[in-house]
């Protein structure tokens, strides 16, 4: 082997090294570039009688420094990093909406329970009556603005789903080719790594993890399957396998993420099977969060709605009529699912707003009974026949199910859209009792007698009643002096005594002489009486949610569970950030391009280069020099 072929092996080796480095260098800044080394070996000796003498050294390869399990680390930390983020930044529009303490639901509740109490401080007040009835347009419009914000959120989730998916797919088309080139490659160059090849096909997989939690199965040849939720492939070899964004087949208003199969079939993701990245946080905001959020308003609506129109119904307006509903309600929504295979059709109304939940309901049928699951806990009710009562609604079945057909059921999901003022004239506000009880003039004890209690369902008085003492109790004639058949039966309450007529329970005490009377009547003409009013403002504190929170308890729960899910959701991303940034800190130790490392690289190749050279030049010297001899 001649000194210049060593010198010259070693110029090659120099300069191939000085080249990496200068890749490095030009790389430093390009996202996903992960660092490279020559690797030099010794070309081996050649025998001689006097030993093995040196032949010099050659480039084998051009590696990339790369650890497998630290960028591994690193896509599941910036996975469930754009998962959090993601979810943080939709929660909080919810947040602020519900926490506004000048435009929100909570100083409208407030103004309206004002407004009713001024109708009762002053029944008989045009101005007080006409500021309740402006009071509750502002309420039921904030109500209706509050549904119809989170149905726009409802349709941004769907946009961002169809978004996300088809980056997902161009990301996983992109992979699936990077797969095919680096095979063609590796086998044209006798097994040699294109490393930036690798690099893009890693920056892809790690573009793809932000979007959702794909997991990467490294095969023997180095190609790289893709699989997300519960084993799906989205890559495999050379081939892609599309997401879809489909409405889902029990709700079409909800976009949810469909698999394609080899065969090219579609079918709908399992809930909950897709997690991490922008999309799993995306899913899991809506479930979590915005569907509950959504059911919560339109409960406390039924709430508000429906315990105010039974009390309404109680009173009696200015025009001596029996009050009518003060608000108009939303109803509940039954969806059937696409792939029922009968043709029989559900019905859910609601029946006991107090009893409300804020959860989701399916209904299905297994051909001998039928099953109302509620999703929040998984509670089940079955039942053999139809209809169903569940949790303050009803279910009723037009035509027969087939087995194994389902309906989903939302009782509260679009009540608040629905939610309005059913009256508008000042006067049709139902402020007075609608039967009150006149002592006779001629009465010679202390007797009293008081409108006690109305029950649901009365029955008004459309001529007076008479109740006239006989020593022991009390006796019940109609206008024409007739008995009552059958006489109200005396019900001790403390030191008085109940009687209830149609529905109306008039409460007597005092000490009456015997012949006493008491004229029990209508109360139309009463314009200055309050005593339905008195019961409407007392709503504000009555425990009508489940028998457990008043309506302003039930907005503060769920303003207080919102607002805390958001905090908790921002302080894990904060947390999860950090922990991203140290693990792509402790990869990029190991992979990124340190210019100070390389510049001493580029240093110590320059010189091996200058040596070679001189190398190179020696020979050429000894070679001058033999030949000098020579002359």
């Amino acid at each position: 082997m001649s000194l210049f072929n060593i010198g010259l092996s070693g110029l090659n080796t120099a300069q191939n090294a000085l080249t990496t480095t200068g890749h490095n260098f030009a790389n430093a800044a390009t996202e996903g570039y992960t660092r490279q080394n020559t690797i030099v070996a010794s070309s081996g000796g050649q025998y001689t009688s006097q030993g093995f003498f040196g032949m010099g050294s050659n480039t084998t390869t051009v590696t990339r420094v790369y650890d497998q399990f630290l960028t591994g680390q690193l896509r599941g930390a910036q996975s469930t990093s754009s998962s959090l983020a993601t979810y943080s930044d939709q929660i909080s529009q919810i947040d602020n909406l519900l926490a506004d303490q000048k435009g929100g639901l909570a100083p409208l509740m407030q103004k309206y329970f004002a407004a009713v109490q001024a109708v009762a401080d002053t029944p008989a007040d045009p101005a007080a009556r006409q500021g309740m009835l402006s009071a509750g347009q502002a309420l039921v419009g904030q109500m209706r603005a509050a549904s119809n914000y989170f149905d726009q959120l409802q349709s941004g989730v769907n946009t961002q789903v169809g978004t996300a998916v088809d980056q997902i797919n161009s990301y996983t088309k992109q992979i699936a080719n990077i797969n095919g080139e680096i095979t063609k490659l590796k086998a044209a160059s006798g097994g040699q790594p294109p490393n930036d090849l690798l690099d893009q096909r890693d920056q892809a997989v790690a573009e793809l993890t932000k979007l959702v939690g794909a997991k990467v199965v490294v095969q023997d040849g180095g190609t790289y399957n893709v699989f997300v939720g519960n084993g799906q492939p989205l890559v495999m070899g050379n081939d892609s396998y599309d997401l879809k964004a489909v409405a889902s087949a029990a709700d079409p208003n909800r976009t949810v993420v469909g698999y394609t199969l080899p065969n090219g079939a579609v079918y709908e993701s399992e809930a909950g099977s897709i997690t991490g990245g922008s999309l799993g946080g995306l899913l899991q905001f809506r479930t979590e969060s915005l569907d509950t959020a959504q059911n919560a308003i339109g409960r406390l609506s039924l709430a508000i709605g429906q315990s105010f129109n039974d009390q309404h119904k109680l009173g009696m307006d200015l025009n001596g009529n029996i009050g009518t509903d003060m608000f108009k309600l939303g109803t509940a929504t039954t969806l059937p699912n696409a792939n029922n295979t009968g043709g029989a059709q559900a019905k859910a109304s609601i029946t006991d707003a107090s009893a409300l939940t804020t959860s989701d309901y399916t209904l299905k049928f297994d051909g001998t009974n039928y099953t109302i699951t509620r999703l929040s806990d998984k509670q089940v009710t079955t039942s053999a026949t139809m209809p169903v009562t569940v949790d303050g609604f009803t279910v009723q079945m037009t035509g027969a199910m087939a087995p194994n057909d389902s309906f989903v059921i939302q009782p509260t999901r679009h009540a608040a859209a629905g939610f309005d003022m059913a009256i508008t004239d000042p006067a049709k506000i139902a402020a007075a009792s609608p039967a009150r009880a006149d002592a006779a003039n001629t009465n010679l004890g202390s007797g009293t007698a008081t409108l006690g209690n109305v029950a649901q369902g009365f029955t008004p008085l459309t001529s007076p009643i008479t109740a006239t003492y006989n020593g022991s109790g009390y006796d019940f004639t109609d206008a024409s002096g007739t008995l009552l058949s059958p006489q109200p039966t005396g019900v001790a309450n403390g030191a008085n005594t109940d009687y209830a007529i149609g529905g109306l329970t008039f409460s007597f005490g005092g000490t009456p002489r015997a012949g006493d009377t008491f004229t029990l009547g209508s109360n139309a003409g009463a314009v200055k009486n309050n005593g339905n009013a008195l019961a409407l403002a007392k709503l504000q504190n009555a425990k009508t949610i489940g028998g457990v929170s008043s309506f302003n308890d039930a907005y503060a729960q769920l303003v207080n569970d919102v607002g805390t899910r958001a905090k908790s959701v921002q302080i894990a991303s904060t947390s999860q950030d950090s922990i991203t940034t140290q693990i792509r800190t402790a990869q990029q130790s190991v992979s990124g391009v340190n210019m100070d490392e390389e510049t001493v690289s580029m240093l110590k190749f320059q010189q091996l280069y200058q040596a070679n050279a001189r190398v190179i030049q020696t020979a050429s010297t000894l070679f001058d020099t033999i030949i000098g001899i020579g002359r």
